[in-house]
């Protein structure tokens, strides 16, 4: 082989090293910019799963809590159902005290 086909092969041999590194240096600007938009998209896929399950733990505690106070609202007009029919049977009786106590001071003044 003579010098020139020895420089030639070298020269071949650069360039064909120079286009790979380019190459590579291109795949690899590829391969981080996808990377960057599947870490981006699953970011937002976890934060729309986040969203969603936030928001359906919050409607069933909320419905519990909407049965709860249900049910104490229901408790608590019973106990002042009882409460007044209670005090309308005691007021017949407060009357006549009070109307007796009256007609007693009044008796005691004269």
């Amino acid at each position: 082989m003579s010098r020139t086909d020895i420089l030639s092969e070298i020269k071949a041999a650069e360039a064909e090293a120079a286009a790979k590194v380019v190459k590579a240096e291109a795949d690899k600007k590829t391969a981080i910019a996808e990377a960057r938009r599947d870490s981006v998209k699953r970011i937002r896929d976890t934060e729309s799963d986040l969203r969603g399950n936030y928001e359906s733990v919050t409607s069933k505690e909320q419905a519990a809590i909407d049965r709860e106070k249900e049910v104490t609202l229901a408790a608590g007009e019973k106990e002042a159902e009882s409460l007044e029919a209670s005090s309308e049977k005691k007021i017949k009786k407060v009357n006549d005290f009070l109307v007796k106590e009256f007609e007693r001071t009044i008796n005691a003044a004269s």
